[in-house]
């Protein structure tokens, strides 16, 4: 079967009252262009998301997951650092938003899924900071034409969530972010780096029932990589299992 045909995994499910309820993913952006690569990758996926702005202040009421998705930089204001000059204007608003999103999400026990700038916020919401402009930026930083195509490796840490997902240690990934993971915030753990200069390519909550942040960009590649696929069907077959035990 096409994977853009898949039947959701997030069907229907039993409410209060008896009332059906449909389980459904919150995806956050700021570029409505943007975010269409992340809504195709989680329908192949079998998963029901629902866009936000972050201008429109979404809340988490009536979903079962959370996607934090790319965009620009994290104003390094919160983890107490001055803007590099490579570092973007920030976006108090949506840095904002998405904290509370997160805070929320991480309460209740929603599964998370972070990529990219998600990573980034979701270690430093934890108490992390990042290094602002990687002395590597040429082999983190590539924007081709086909933003499917791999850059470089990472290395999967055994036993991670993310290993469970991938069923192997290494996968080429695309690239193109300029800022990474310095020091790592609390209750978090290293899944996944880049062999080659060490930069951190994936953060987890090992106390958490699904929260995965990768620094790469699977929902471009998720519909021609059936492993890159895995990411959003193993974050749909979580939200289906929160959503069978409310």
């Amino acid at each position: 079967m096409d994977a853009r045909n898949k039947p959701a995994l997030d069907g229907p499910t039993e409410g209060e009252g008896g009332q059906t309820r449909v389980s459904r993913a919150l995806v956050v952006y700021r570029e409505e262009t943007e975010v269409q690569p992340y809504l195709a990758a989680l329908a192949a996926a079998g998963v029901e998301a629902v866009p936000a702005s972050a201008s429109e202040r979404p809340r988490l009421r009536d979903f079962e997951g959370l996607v934090l998705t790319g965009g620009d930089d994290v104003d390094p204001a919160l983890y107490g650092e001055a803007r590099h000059p490579q570092t973007e204007e920030p976006d108090p608003e949506r840095d904002e938003v998405e904290r509370e999103l997160l805070a929320e999400a991480l309460e209740l026990d929603l599964p998370v899924l972070a990529i990219c700038r998600g990573l980034q916020l979701l270690n430093v919401f934890h108490g992390g900071d990042l290094i602002q402009h990687l002395n590597t930026v040429r082999r983190h930083q590539e924007k081709p034409d086909d933003r499917a195509i791999p850059a470089h490796d990472v290395l999967i840490e055994p036993g991670s969530l993310l290993y469970s997902i991938a069923g192997t240690r290494e996968w080429r990934v695309n690239s193109r972010h300029h800022q990474a993971v310095r020091r790592l915030g609390r209750d978090l753990v290293i899944s996944a780096i880049d062999p080659e200069d060490g930069t951190i390519e994936a953060l987890e909550r090992l106390d958490k029932r699904f929260v995965l942040g990768v620094q790469w960009h699977p929902e471009n590649q998720a519909l021609v990589d059936a492993g890159q696929l895995r990411i959003f069907e193993s974050f749909g077959e979580a939200i289906q299992r929160k959503a069978s035990f409310e």
